[in-house]
């Protein structure tokens, strides 16, 4: 035909040797030189090119997948690997037989055969029904757990980002339960098999200027998006960790390993990967050291957790504001040295004068600003001394303005503000390493988590989440 590839035409002197013409090629190179055109012109292979896309040797018909299984010629007149691919695509979809799943089991480590395999084989009709197809690139992860954000309420109560229908929850964790063969490792290199405890990471577009040009920076994709926060598709319903399963599939997901941390731990990550990357930021300015004093603004879970990022980075002196006296009391368990109850002590002035009195005379090095409240942030420079920093961490949406002097808040006092959003794939190694240093330092982060819902209790988590009656609000699938 006229559209012929010069792939098909090489392959076809492979294929028939008979024709006695030698090309010399070789033919193994194919398909990963194909897979690197692709990625380096960002031009994807249409998924039924012959030869190299994605269906070229994929079979998801449950009789076409027995007989491959059984012999594959019968159903292929040229090899897989002849062309640089591994193997068949065996693509389990609801029209998968018993075959096919024993087969892609045993791939992964598990034998079954007789009732147990036709036990597993209607439940995994039940999932394909609902999934329509499970690929070589898929991890599924059976949801053991989730912490309730306030980006979550946000998004229960009024939608802001306008991606209703979804399905919420993105700091979750759970099991591996189905690996495509293709997936060898996660993010970070780790080896990684069925059984493996999980966290996802933020799913980078991989096309804008950011992601091009300052790929440690994907946090600002322009794209950017995270697993929870995703709009419903009915061809991929498992995208958020509010469910009994999530389904990892799509260019740019990220994942981690982390069998080292217990189910608290994980269900905290996410949470804690925000406060690192602020850190982060903050460090930019070079006011962090062992002799900061450090005010937090705000003490909802993000404020708390703060606090305790900081105490493993070694900072002692820290001054804490919020009015609630149980998170006031959980500052002080988590090492705060001074703790300030806005309602006892009810005008700005007064305030300045008690972070002063413990702060040098001056006021603090830094703060963290960690509420979402515009009333309460307008206040936070007050605190600072001059020279000293700022990170704004509050504000994950639009919550409103406020207004400052800058001659005053910024200029005179030479504020070296810095903004902090979200976190990027590569603080997520630094974040597990900070919960297993909270670990050995005893600092009790785990206490954070207060309540603990069902699936089917998640409206009266959102409610306990809205009244402030605990902490760290969690969804666990028990």
């Amino acid at each position: 035909a006229g559209n012929t590839s010069l792939e098909e035409v090489a392959m076809i002197f492979k294929t028939h040797p008979d024709l006695g013409i030698e090309t010399n090629i070789n033919t193994t190179k194919i398909y990963p030189t194909s897979r690197m055109v692709s990625s380096l012109m960002n031009m994807p292979v249409q998924p039924n090119k012959a030869i190299v896309g994605k269906n070229a040797f994929a079979h998801s018909s449950g009789i076409h997948q027995d007989g491959v299984l059984k012999n594959a010629s019968t159903y292929e007149i040229m090899n897989p690997k002849d062309v640089g691919i591994d193997d068949n695509a065996i693509v389990l979809t609801a029209r998968s037989g018993r075959a096919a799943l024993k087969h892609r089991l045993s791939v992964n480590g598990v034998e079954v055969s007789g009732e147990k395999l036709d036990k597993i084989y209607q439940e995994f009709l039940k999932l394909a029904d609902k999934k329509k197809e499970v690929n070589d690139d898929d991890i599924l992860v059976k949801v053991e757990g989730c912490g309730v954000c306030g980006t979550d309420v946000h998004e229960w109560r009024a939608d802001p980002f306008g991606i209703i229908p979804v399905t919420l929850g993105h700091e979750g964790t759970g099991e591996i339960v189905y690996l495509g063969k293709n997936i060898k490792t996660d993010t970070s290199g780790k080896p990684i098999k069925v059984g493996d405890k999980l966290v996802t990471s933020v799913i980078s577009c991989g096309e804008c200027h950011v992601c091009r040009n300052h790929p440690a920076n994907t946090n600002l994709c322009d794209k950017q998006g995270v697993f929870g926060l995703i709009p419903h598709s009915d061809a991929n319903p498992f995208t958020g960790w509010f469910a009994e399963y999530l389904l990892i599939r799509g260019k740019g997901s990220t994942y981690f390993v982390v069998n080292d941390l217990d189910l608290k731990e994980r269900m905290i990550l996410e949470l804690a990967c925000v406060c690192v990357h602020a850190l982060k930021r903050a460090n930019t300015t070079g006011l962090i050291n062992f002799n900061s004093k450090v005010l937090i603004q705000g003490l909802g879970p993000v404020g708390l957790t703060m606090i305790s990022v900081l105490r493993a980075a070694g900072i002692n002196h820290i001054i804490a504001i919020d009015g609630t006296p149980k998170r006031l009391e959980m500052a002080k368990k988590l090492g705060v040295k001074t703790v300030i109850n806005f309602k006892e002590v009810p005008t700005l002035e007064e305030r300045v004068k008690l972070v002063k009195s413990v702060a040098n005379g001056v006021g603090a090095d830094f703060a963290f600003q960690c509420t979402g409240a515009p009333a309460a942030a307008k206040d936070i420079f007050e605190y600072i001394r001059r020279g000293g920093g700022l990170c704004e961490m509050g504000f994950f949406v639009n919550n409103g303005e406020y207004n400052v002097n800058p001659h005053f808040a910024m200029c005179n006092k030479e504020i070296n503000l810095v903004g902090s959003w979200d976190y990027s794939a590569d603080d997520y190694p630094t974040t597990m390493a900070f919960l297993r240093q909270a670990r050995e330092m005893n600092i009790p982060i785990k206490d954070l988590i207060t309540h603990e819902f069902p699936l089917d209790k998640l409206n009266e988590a959102m409610e306990v989440n809205v009244s402030q009656q605990g902490i760290k609000i969690c969804y666990v699938n028990k």
